[in-house]
């Protein structure tokens, strides 16, 4: 029998057919469950995002003092400082530092610290945000420090002006207090000279500014700096494109709004004769120049004007000093290889110093303008062409008196060139003990020779390394060279103005405030009590304004009504100045008129100066102040730019406004009694007086 083998199932086959039905079976399974995982993550993210965008608040705290606090707001990407308890807002800053996109929220780097918080934004910039030692009693600060992390990173921050009236930085050519309604596009904050650059900032210049809300703003004096002003908009502090510097500054809230923390101290109180009468007479030779003087003086005792300074401008001092200089001689010089130079005027004297009056001269040379006084002005340029600017160019020992361009190595020096009232002209070195010391030692031999009781030094502003964009040394940054030749002209004594000022309101000089337009303007009269509110916050409260009338050509010349309104104002301030003596501009009464306010300026405002200097030396407080000062919680107050104060006492309200005889004033500091010095009615404070009558005759000034 043919016998066959059982069939063995084994169910492999079966088996492996089933495994590939079942991956069959589960492939759209697995896809299914991938896509809702995918979903439930995007859904978990977008909760998270509604979460953060509909739970989290706007703002958030990054840093809290005792009296206030730093928040940022995620909307704009802004600091917001605030003060405590109540968050009472004081400042906005929007920040410019970083990218366009909405900035993330802030982490704490250094969160270990309670009295710090950094951030950065990654690849751009990093935020450092610390608590402060008060600058004052009663202020708690805060260090705001960004640092770029590439070199194309521009640090802007923007200080916003919405219900923040500002105060204080430069000085510019139509005034406006507060800042607020001032103008101009970011430029270096550097002091310059308006009638050579009208769109720049002024002369005087502190890296400071006060907010009404109580807050200051400091910047590092070593910070490189930009300033823009947007008109009722915002301010902003900027560093140089491409230079990769840190932006530093330091904010300050105060429990007084706005804050009266004290600036600078003054070391002593700088007498001043008044009035100032400056000389416009022929200045041709020394013998016309002295015959002019003597004119003039004698036309003063004739109108009973015989008292004051008579001051000479620079042209006239360079003429008499050139008389009573060694005799120069024409000399025949060489250049490289023996070649003939042009014939220039040189004095023999082979010594700088010796181009000014010998030592034999020390006796004190009898006055040009007895019984008056006299000033000299000088300044620290020399023209190209003078004796002694030939002679530093063959390398004597004067070489290293005029600032010069940073050599390449291995080169010599070549002196940095800049005009000066249209010269060619080489400016003084600063940085130089040699220079200074032959500077001050010519200014003061001169003044003697001259029987001058005071020097003003005009051509103090300015940075001519930065008008060239030629790098400047580290000193001479900024204003550094306003400062240095500040500090060594204090030396000279309390006879001694200047024409500019930067962290030397210290000082004991005067300081001469900018030309004005002879124009009812903001950059004429109605400027001129912006300027004096300006001056004295920022410290300089012993300035000289500009003469009556304005001394820059106006749209109205010659105007009578100006000049009276002129008058009243500068009666109340530090020192009168004339330039148009008034027998020659206006009638009779307008001289009559004259002698009455400088008999007024002598018996009532200068013992108030000296009351109020006091007070300024032991406190800080400026002389002359703001209407807010006694209404520091009255909006209304902040705007008032048509009075001031001198002290506590005395309100001078005078009219500013062409053809007009009537004024709304405002009386500061409710609580108060103001006399009323032309009618002795008694008027409330913190109250406003409604078209309150004033012929031209007339200025209203209230006594507390």
């Amino acid at each position: 029998d043919l016998t066959m083998p059982l069939s063995r199932h084994t169910g492999q086959i079966p088996e492996s057919t089933w495994t590939l039905g079942f991956r069959e079976m589960t492939e759209p399974w697995k896809g299914a469950v991938g896509c809702l995982g995918v979903a439930v993550f995007f859904a978990m993210t977008i909760g998270i995002i509604s979460w953060q965008a509909l739970e989290q608040p706007p703002e958030e705290w990054v840093l809290r003092g005792r009296d206030a606090g730093m928040l940022w707001e995620r909307g704009r990407g802004a600091l917001l400082l605030r003060a405590l308890p109540a968050g009472r807002p004081v400042l906005a800053i929007a920040v410019g530092s970083v990218p366009a996109t909405e900035p993330p929220p802030p982490r704490d780097r250094c969160w270990h610290d309670g009295r710090q918080f950094c951030y950065s934004w990654e690849e751009d910039a990093e935020l450092r945000l610390s608590l402060e030692p008060p600058a004052a009693p009663g202020t708690e600060c805060y260090s705001v420090r960004w640092t770029p992390l590439r070199p194309d990173v521009t640090l802007k921050d923007c200080f916003s002006m919405a219900n923040v009236s500002w105060y204080g930085g430069p000085s510019i050519r139509a005034q406006r207090w507060p800042l607020n309604g001032a103008e101009s596009p970011a430029q270096p904050l550097v002091s310059s000279d308006l009638s050579t650059n009208p769109d720049g900032f002024g002369p005087l210049l502190e890296r400071y500014f006060l907010g009404s809300t109580g807050v200051t703003v400091t910047v590092a004096p070593d910070v490189s700096l930009l300033l823009s002003l947007e008109s009722h908009r915002q301010f902003c502090l900027e560093t140089p494109a491409g230079r990769a510097e840190p932006l530093h500054y330091q904010l300050c809230v105060s429990a007084d709004c706005p804050a009266r923390s004290p600036k600078h101290l003054m070391r002593d109180f700088p007498p001043c004769r008044s009035p100032i009468w400056r000389y416009h007479g022929p200045e041709g030779s020394a013998a016309k120049i002295k015959r002019g003087l003597r004119s003039l003086v004698r036309r003063l005792k004739r109108h009973r004007l015989q008292e004051g300074v008579v001051a000479l401008g620079e042209r006239g001092t360079a003429v008499l000093a050139a008389a009573v200089q060694p005799p120069c001689h024409p000399l025949r010089t060489r250049g490289e290889r023996g070649a003939p130079l042009p014939q220039t005027p040189y004095c023999r004297p082979s010594r700088p110093q010796d181009l000014v009056p010998s030592g034999r001269r020390k006796r004190q040379a009898p006055a040009l303008v007895e019984p008056l006084e006299l000033s000299i002005t000088l300044s620290p340029y020399a023209g190209v062409t003078s004796p002694l600017f030939l002679r530093s160019l063959r390398g004597g020992e004067a070489a290293g008196y005029w600032l010069s361009r940073q050599p390449r190595p291995g080169a010599s020096s070549i002196p940095l060139l800049t005009t000066w009232k249209g010269q060619l002209c080489a400016r003084l070195n600063v940085t130089s003990e040699a220079a200074l010391g032959w500077y001050l030692a010519r200014a003061r031999r001169l003044r003697q020779a001259l029987g001058a009781t005071y020097v003003a030094f005009e051509g103090v502003e300015g940075n001519s390394f930065l008008e060239q964009d030629v790098p400047a040394p580290a000193e001479l940054e900024g204003d550094g060279y306003t400062e240095a030749l500040a500090a060594a002209l204090a030396t000279l004594g309390n006879g001694t103005v200047i024409s500019a000022g930067s962290r030397s309101s210290h000082l004991p000089l005067f300081v001469q405030m900018s030309p004005l337009r002879s124009d009812w303007s903001h950059a004429g009269l109605k400027g001129l009590i912006p300027s004096v509110l300006h001056y004295s916050l920022l410290g300089y409260n012993f300035f000289i304004p500009d003469a009556v009338g304005g001394s820059e050509a106006g749209a109205t010349p010659g105007d009578q009504e100006l000049f009276v309104r002129w008058l009243q104002v500068v009666t109340f301030l530090p020192v009168m100045a004339f330039g148009t003596p008034p027998w020659l501009c206006c009638d009779t009464w307008v001289l009559n008129l004259t002698r009455q306010c400088i008999q007024r300026h002598r018996d009532f405002v200068v013992p108030l100066l000296l009351k109020y200097s006091e007070e300024w030396q032991s406190l800080g407080y400026p002389i002359f102040r703001p209407a807010w000062w006694l209404s520091p919680t009255d909006p209304v107050a902040f705007t008032i730019e048509d009075e001031f104060l001198i002290g506590d006492e005395v309100l001078v309200a005078p009219i500013t406004e062409k053809g007009q005889t009537w004024r709304d004033i405002y009386l500061p500091g409710e609580g108060h009694l103001w006399l009323d010095t032309n009618t002795a009615r008694v008027f409330d404070g913190g109250t406003t007086l409604r078209n309150y009558s004033a012929s031209l005759a007339e200025v209203p000034v209230f006594v507390k």
